[in-house]
Parts: structure tokens; sequence; C-alpha cells
């Protein structure tokens, strides 16, 4: 697997388990706080998608501008300015979000929990299982050599 396959398997399959949070704690908020509550819910599941959902687009960005290489400057400026960027973007969002009355307060912050919990191990399970080979250009022997 290349690297911008493994970066749109965590997307596609963090989207799917954010969507089932989604549900799951819409249902639940909903049944705590009526409108609030699920309102808390699903504002709260986009955001934990949308911010942590940026990290394998920052990857392939990276690895556009780095032309492949993971050490260039590129790729770590990619990489790490949209790591800044969703920090202040989570940040503004909490702040405005805190003030809000359309919403309950407490959902929101719970299912941002456990989207980003659940989004990261998607992220390991992706990668562990991506089968990527930790070395390239190597001859093994009884391979044939490669031209």
């Amino acid at each position: 697997m290349t690297v911008s396959q493994i970066a749109k398997r965590a997307l596609l399959v963090g989207l799917v388990v954010t969507s089932v949070i989604a549900i799951v704690a819409a249902t639940a908020g909903a049944l705590i706080s009526e409108l609030a509550g699920m309102l808390g819910a699903l504002v709260g599941a986009a955001l934990g998608y949308a911010l942590l959902g940026l990290t394998p687009l920052s990857i392939m960005w990276g690895f556009r501008l780095g032309k492949g290489d993971v050490l260039s400057p590129g790729f770590f400026a990619s990489v790490l300015g949209t790591w800044l960027l969703k920090f202040v973007v989570f940040l503004a969002a909490v702040f405005w979000l805190g003030d809000q009355g359309w919403l309950d307060r407490t959902v929101l912050f719970l299912t941002i929990v456990a989207a980003v919990l659940a989004t990261l191990v998607t992220d390991l399970v992706v990668v562990v299982k991506s089968r990527m080979p930790y070395v390239s250009d190597v001859t093994l022997p009884g391979d044939k050599p490669k031209d």
C-alpha cells in the first residue's frame, strides 16, 4: 500500500466510526437533554471528525509537497502547519460553542472525546494492517535484482 491509500482508508474508516458515534451519541443526547443534547452530539462528532480527518489529508499534501520524502521541509510544513491550524480552530470552536445555549456542553464534550479516541484507534488499526514495507529498494537473497 502507498501512503495515499493508507490515508484514504483512514479517512473512510474514520468517517464510518464517527458516524456510528454520532448516531449513538445523538440518540443518548436526545434521551438525556432533548434537542440540545442531540445537537451537542452531532456538532461534537462533526468537529471531532473534521479536526482529526485533517491529519491524513496533511500527510497526503505533505507527501506531494515533499515529492515523497518525509524528511523534506515541505512535508514538515504541511503536517505541522495543519496541526497548528487544528489547534487554533479547536480552541476557537470550544470557546465559541461553550457559550451557546442551543446545545448541551456535557454531551458535546463527551462526544468530542469519544470521536477523538475512536479516530485515534481507527488510525492505529489502519496503519498496523496496512502492510507497508519498512524499507524500499532492497534486494533480498533469492530475489531478482531491480532494474
